[in-house]
């Protein structure tokens, strides 16, 4: 019994991400990385994406992995930011000049109507994120098909957070 257990657990919640965010083949990530740096103005070597998927939406993050490079946390936050207010106003022409009009989630992003998704810019200590959210299970779904999409295309530059282990409850 303890077995189908741990069977049904595996399938359920770790093949599922294994499946979803495979990595692009390299023809793909090359080209990704090309049309990236005429859109990303950071360095995709000195930070790392996280994308954290949400009950709501998930959140996107990306940090210096040398937490002494401000100018790479400076130019992390003016994208973010910017990209955010697009994102507010419906334009997702950012992430469609690097992955293409067909990325998955994207079409159904841009087709929302202003206040579907909520887009929350942050500062961090080391960077910036924007979380998504929206009360829609459409837009809930395009927002993780979204980010599968984007680890498999920065699949060098990108990780899935790990799931929070929170202790049990007495």
């Amino acid at each position: 019994m303890n077995q189908l257990v741990t069977v049904i657990f595996l399938l359920t919640f770790l093949l599922p991400v294994s499946i979803a965010a495979a990595p692009a083949d390299e023809k793909r990530l090359n080209e990704v990385v090309e049309r990236g740096v005429h859109v990303m103005p950071f360095d995709l070597e000195k930070t790392v994406h996280v994308f954290t998927k949400t009950d709501n939406g998930g959140v996107q993050k990306v940090t210096v992995k040398n937490i002494s490079d401000q100018e790479q946390v400076s130019l992390i936050r003016t994208h973010l930011s910017e990209i955010a207010n697009e994102f507010k106003q419906g334009n997702f022409s950012s992430p469609e000049k690097i992955h293409g009009g067909d990325m998955p989630g994207l079409a159904e992003l841009k087709a929302a109507r202003p206040g579907e998704i909520n887009i929350e810019y942050k500062v961090l200590p080391i960077g910036a994120q924007i979380g998504y959210s929206s009360e829609s299970p459409q837009l809930i779904n395009a927002i993780h098909r979204w980010f599968d999409a984007q680890l498999s295309d920065h699949a060098r530059h990108a990780e899935p957070a790990q799931p929070h282990q929170h202790p049990p409850t007495r």
